[in-house]
């Protein structure tokens, strides 16, 4: 425990996302996006599994031993709260942690749209946060929830699996539920959080139809929901959420989605040409009436041109986010247009700007 707390503190003080430990390697921290070896021994399998053994209990490695993967969260109150997934490669153990944090990180800090503040006053509704995995939604959903916990006499209830971020209770009473610790399944746990008497519901992933389905009844039902998807942008979270459904029920699920709908933020983090770090692009959909037409009557097709015509209410295009990150010299142009959806359209943005690629 003792070596894993040191290769965790070295990590921290690297400012790294991941700590990896891989055999014949010395330990891997992922900073910025990038790996990179710490200057410290290669670990043997036999030290790996010795390390690793150290930090689990007996059932945990009796499943790790049956099921052949493990994934926990472990805490040091003065370091923080981490994600540990345990593996095997070529019959070997190994394990991926994600660092987590003792502080929150405020809208601001995270390069939030400003908009979102008002998104996340809604009394009910379900908001979600989009995006492939490692770009910071699961930051971003726990930023929304200690805004929420900070602003508002709530009581927030949320399922996650794992647990990355300890919430004290501010204004709020705050319920944090681990999968396979404290609940099931992300499904059977919200349908008994409803019998909580929760004002919020934090979803950490949705995942099947179960949790989809639970998740926008309780949204029509008076809760505000805060969920994450892994989806690319506002439209094919749309399609996601319906095509999970059976083909006899998509007509309801449109209405349901249409009603209840908050908004949608997709992100991505995109490394800074200054090389110090990454920076937040950003889409946002807000379920203005005319989104919501767009939702029942199956025209989904349409919404990157209602968010584009959108921009007075405070939505936004992942291709604006981009465009205006290269405009401020914050990401390269190549970055920009390796990210970008339609990638005519940003070039015709820079044209009518007078501006070519800065490099």
């Amino acid at each position: 425990m003792k070596k894993l707390r040191y290769y965790l503190e070295q990590a921290i003080k690297r400012e790294a996302s991941d700590l990896h430990l891989v055999s014949n390697l010395a330990p891997v921290v992922r900073i910025h996006g990038d790996i990179h070896l710490l200057p410290e021994p290669v670990m043997t399998p036999a030290d790996l599994k010795d390390l690793i053994y150290g930090i689990l209990n007996e059932e945990q490695r009796k499943k790790i031993e049956t099921d052949w993967q493990l994934c926990f969260s472990l805490t040091f109150e003065d370091l923080g709260y981490f994600r540990v997934n345990i593996y095997y490669h070529r019959r070997r153990i190994e394990a991926a942690i994600r660092i987590g944090s003792l502080s929150m990180r405020t809208f601001e800090e995270l390069g939030l749209p400003t908009i979102i503040g008002k998104m996340v006053c809604h009394p009910n509704g379900i908001l979600i946060i989009t995006g492939p995995t490692g770009v910071g939604k699961t930051t971003t959903f726990n930023s929304i929830i200690d805004r929420i916990n900070r602003e508002r006499r709530t009581k927030i209830v949320t399922v996650e699996d794992p647990i990355e971020y300890i919430h004290q209770n501010y204004r709020s009473i705050v319920i944090q539920q681990e999968v396979h610790t404290d609940v099931k399944s992300f499904g059977s746990a919200l349908v008994h959080i409803l019998r909580q008497d929760p004002n919020v519901i934090g979803i950490g992933e949705m995942r099947d139809l179960d949790t989809i389905s639970t998740a926008l009844t309780a949204a029509e039902t008076g809760h505000l929901v805060i969920a994450t998807l892994h989806t690319n942008d506002a439209s094919r979270t749309v399609n996601r959420i319906i095509d999970v459904f059976p083909a006899h029920a998509k007509a309801q699920v449109r209405t349901q989605l249409a009603s209840s709908l908050v908004g949608i933020i997709s992100q991505q983090l995109l490394p800074r040409i200054d090389g110090n770090g990454r920076v937040l692009a950003c889409e946002v959909l807000i379920a203005t009436e005319a989104v919501r037409n767009v939702i029942r009557e199956d025209k989904i097709q349409t919404l990157p041109n209602v968010i584009l015509t959108g921009q007075r209410h405070g939505m936004q295009l992942m291709d604006k986010s981009l465009l205006d990150l290269y405009q401020q010299g914050i990401i390269s142009y190549d970055t920009a247009i390796s990210k970008v959806n339609d990638p005519k359209l940003f070039k015709s943005g820079l044209k009518v700007l007078g501006q070519e690629p800065l490099n």
